[in-house]
């Protein structure tokens, strides 16, 4: 079912075992469509220790592609040098030239990222929304995009409290002007070019 399957090393954090995991090193959803809910569910980042039988989440780079959405999302490894060595091989890539191309720091990061384009709405944008949301709730809190639902398309987001997952339901007017403010302003479009990290770090460059 996977694509490019290597062997990753994980760590059961209740018994300490090492094991071997196959994990791809790809994911190229038009070929293997099953895969994009693997991605959005995120139980292609789940393995079980085969001593303890303990669920575990793995924690590798993989490259995340769809075609059909002109979308790659890197899921990075932390390590500056292969970070580069990535940037380097998509600018150098023919036909990429109008992908959205990111990275992600962790399995969340990427499944935000798939299901906004899934949606069929602009990172950028989301993030703005994310930046809106908050200073509504008078407080910094880890949001991220869940779904569009309803026939007035309304965005859930949800973030962490106290152990919890909690859900925040706003207008899709909020998108639209934020999808605005972005249009306005083609300075984001240009600094989100190539293979780019946008996420609220990101955009704090904008906000003044």
């Amino acid at each position: 079912m996977m694509q490019d399957n290597r062997q990753v090393s994980a760590m059961c954090a209740h018994c300490g075992k090492a094991s071997e995991v196959a994990f791809p090193a790809l994911v190229n959803v038009k070929d293997h469509p099953e895969l994009k809910e693997e991605v959005q569910s995120g139980r292609i980042f789940v393995w079980r220790c085969p001593s303890c039988g303990t669920p575990g989440l793995l924690r590798a780079p993989l490259l995340y592609h769809d075609p059909d959405a002109r979308l790659m999302v890197w899921l990075s490894d932390g390590k500056p040098e292969t970070e580069q060595r990535m940037r380097e091989a998509l600018a150098s890539g023919d036909g990429l030239e109008d992908y959205t191309l990111r990275v992600a720091d962790g399995p969340g990061d990427l499944m935000e990222k798939v299901k906004i384009a899934d949606a069929g709405l602009d990172d950028i944008a989301i993030e703005l929304c994310k930046y809106v949301t908050c200073q509504e709730l008078g407080r910094e809190v880890d949001l991220r995009f869940f779904r569009m639902e309803g026939p007035d398309n309304d965005l859930t987001l949800t973030y962490p409290e106290k152990g919890e997952m909690q859900m925040i339901q706003i207008g899709f007017n909020v998108y639209e002007d934020s999808a605005a403010i972005v249009r306005r302003n083609p300075a984001m479009k240009e600094k989100a070019t190539g293979l780019v990290r946008v996420d609220r770090r990101w955009l704090a460059q904008f906000l003044g």
